[in-house]
């Protein structure tokens, strides 16, 4: 597959593209080997109730950093990182209703807001590539499919609702080999949450995600699902809060850290 990003780039030279305009798709395969982060900017009035939410499930919303209060910057993660601007796509919400997506937030920016960064599963998707493991949404160029689930997240304050998970068609050995790997990254996910029989999760039609691109699986091909970063982006629309903004699915902030120093050896 050819790639419209520059060999080599490194986390803070995606985000100055992102920054300048110059990039408004999904984030997938760029700055490879860099984090990749799920973001969710709340009212302080929130905060404490999300950061208990992060801690009670850690797989749907591994936590990396929590900014301060009316803080655009996160410096732990990048060096000059904007909330404002660095991410490709922002959802706004107001009541639990998405009213608008937009490029970047300035405007939309106000003292108090506290800005929550999550482990995103691109972060482990290239260690199962560089491993030699193929996943087809990377080979046939389409979305990755994600899907609402059975399986209840721990309720803390308002936030609550049942776990997304993304999934990945593997064949029985790539499955027991990605099961191997992405244990070694808690902090994007870690290991998959459920292999096959979707049903016992919730899911009805495979074949029809409600995130992502369509599914078609072979036969020998088994589904393996993990904890998915569009997991706090739903549990936010229950709750209703007054105003918040989140990520667009599959624009993530690009961090300067590395997904090998992520990984528990």
């Amino acid at each position: 597959m050819n790639s419209p990003h520059p060999v080599g780039e490194t986390g803070q030279q995606a985000r100055l593209r992102i920054r300048r305009g110059q990039w408004r798709a999904p984030t997938a395969y760029m700055a490879p080997g860099y984090v990749q982060a799920n973001l969710a900017i709340l009212p302080a009035e929130f905060a404490s109730d999300f950061l208990r939410f992060c801690h009670r499930n850690p797989k749907s919303c591994p936590l990396l950093d929590v900014s301060e209060p009316g803080d655009p910057f996160v410096p732990r993660l990048g060096q000059d990182l904007d909330i404002r601007t660095d991410l490709p796509l922002y959802r706004v919400w107001e009541n639990g209703e998405l009213v608008e997506e937009v490029p970047d937030i300035k405007r939309h920016w106000r003292d108090g807001l506290v800005s929550f960064l999550l482990g995103c599963s691109f972060s482990f998707e290239d260690a199962l590539v560089q491993d030699g493991i193929a996943l087809r949404h990377i080979v046939d160029s389409t979305d990755l499919p994600a899907y609402r689930t059975s399986i209840p997240t721990v309720s803390s304050g308002p936030f609550h609702g049942p776990m997304v998970v993304s999934m990945r068609l593997l064949k029985p050995a790539d499955a027991i080999r990605a099961i191997q790997i992405t244990s070694r990254f808690p902090n994007v996910h870690g290991a998959p949450v459920h292999i096959g029989l979707p049903g016992q999760i919730g899911i009805a039609d495979l074949a029809k995600p409600d995130w992502g691109g369509p599914v078609n699986a072979r036969d020998d091909e088994l589904p393996v699902f993990w904890a998915c970063g569009v997991t706090p982006q739903t549990v936010i629309m229950e709750s209703k809060l007054p105003f918040c903004i989140t990520h667009s699915p599959a624009h993530m902030l690009i961090t300067d850290l590395l997904n090998t120093r992520l990984a528990i050896i």
